[in-house]
């Protein structure tokens, strides 16, 4: 049977291993809370990690396909090489550019002389994009995204003869969000890239206007 001095020697002994344990198990939650959420997400990146939870960590960590205005070059490759059909792209109009033009350089062909609806006259090849008479001499211009093909060649004609406020955009509400975007691997002037799932539109804008909406359901972008 163990004496008294021993049998106090060894409940000291366990008090201060006890004590060292407790101590490491406290640095290594305190490192890994630090450095990572409890779902093994990096807290660093996520906007509510302050108040983490699965959502949240999982939304820092989603990214979406988009294209950047300020480098495509419309080449028309966005309209063809998209495995959705219709292309995912679309015309998008960023309302606060436009200039509400009657001779609009997106919407009628160069050289046209009589402004009307005729389909001869217009540019877009689908008819997707509409126009409507506010008052003289300005008109409002909506796309119907259900018709747009995302071929760009309005956005050319905006950027060349008016303020560039059309621009094209992933609709994410039609794009698969592949793992390797086939319009991304073919864009000759690297427009696309991966961007916040919750920040998904890059449309230019004036000074610091706000951008325009991209429409996440169908219909007309209005």
């Amino acid at each position: 049977m163990p004496n008294r001095r021993e049998f106090l020697n060894t409940l000291m002994r366990g008090g201060i291993l006890a004590a060292l344990g407790m101590l490491s198990g406290a640095l290594v939650f305190r490192s890994r809370d630090k450095n990572s959420c409890s779902y093994g997400f990096d807290c660093s990146r996520c906007s509510k990690s302050e108040s983490c939870s699965l959502p949240a960590a999982i939304e820092a960590r989603q990214t979406v396909w988009q294209l950047d205005p300020a480098k495509c070059i419309q080449c028309g490759r966005c309209a063809t090489n998209c495995v959705m059909s219709p292309s995912a792209v679309k015309c998008t109009h960023a309302f606060a550019m436009c200039g509400y033009c009657d001779l609009c350089g997106g919407y009628f062909k160069p050289g046209t002389k009589a402004l009307d609806t005729a389909a001869e006259h217009m540019l877009c090849p689908t008819n997707a994009l509409r126009r409507k008479f506010i008052e003289d001499p300005f008109f409002e211009y909506t796309i119907a995204e259900e018709l747009c093909i995302g071929c760009g060649k309005c956005v050319k004609g905006c950027s060349a003869f008016g303020n560039g406020s059309l621009q094209l955009q992933v609709h994410h509400d039609r794009c698969k969000n592949c793992n390797e975007c086939s319009i991304a691997r073919n864009c000759p002037s690297q427009a696309f890239s991966r961007v916040p799932a919750n920040k998904p539109s890059l449309l230019k804008t004036f000074g610091n206007e706000s951008p325009a909406k991209v429409p996440q359901k169908g219909g007309v972008n209005a």
